[in-house]
This record gives structure tokens, sequence and C-alpha cells, in this order.
């Protein structure tokens, strides 16, 4: 049974930093990709980033590129987002997504990707104040 729980949402100030973790059981962890979606008050849900584990391939969206890294711990089964210059846009509910196939590219795949999932964690809430 796949297990996703995310944890490491809060608050935080503008331009301040925030690292998530995902911690994911039930699968064969080095095989897939990890991704993060996001879903703020009244907005729908936005693909955020993936990481492929096989080949440590990563994706972002456009409005969190050059800000936000994603990585991931083997050893932990554990992918990370690091989350630097936060804006009050980045408030969301996060979760992760997995197992993952392939990291999705373009809304559309992310948009399949959603979804597609069966599973999903309770989310971290990451809150930016301005």
């Amino acid at each position: 049974e796949v297990q996703l729980v995310e944890s490491g949402g809060g608050l935080v100030q503008a331009g301040g930093s925030l690292r998530l973790s995902c911690a994911a059981s039930g699968f064969t962890f080095d095989d897939y990709a990890i991704g993060w979606f996001r879903q703020a008050p009244g907005k729908e849900h936005e693909g955020v980033s993936c990481i492929s584990i096989r080949d440590g391939h990563t994706t972002y969206a456009d409005s969190v590129k050059g800000r936000f890294t994603i990585s991931s711990d083997n050893a932990k089964n554990t992918v990370y987002l690091q989350m630097n210059s936060v804006t009050p846009e980045d408030t969301a509910v996060y979760y992760c997504a997995a197992p993952l196939v392939y990291c999705p590219v373009d809304r559309s795949t992310w948009s399949k990707t959603y979804y597609a999932m069966d599973t999903w964690g309770e989310g971290t809430l990451v809150t930016v104040s301005s």
C-alpha cells in the first residue's frame, strides 16, 4: 500500500525559505519519480516539481523555477522541496504524488498525472505572509 507523508509546512515571511519533506513507502522508491503539487485556496491544483529517482532528472513549473529545488534521499525514501524566496503566491497546501512512471513536463501531463493519482497524503500547508 502506497503511503505518502508530507511535512515541513508552516508560516513564513515573504522572501524566506522552507523545506518540505515527502516520506514515501509501499513501492520501490528507486524505480519511480515523485512529484509535488500544490493547491491554493480557491484555485486549481498546480504541478510544482518532480524528480526521477532513477536518473535524478528534475522538472519545475515556470512559477517556481530558480526558487525551488527538489532533491531526494534514497536511503530514507524521502523527497524534499527546498523553497527559497517565497512569495504570498506560494501559499497553498502542498502534496506529493507517487509513484510516477515519468516526470510531467507541461501543464497537460501534470493534469493527467493529477487525475491518475489514487493515493494522496494529507498535504502540508505553507502560508507566506507579506
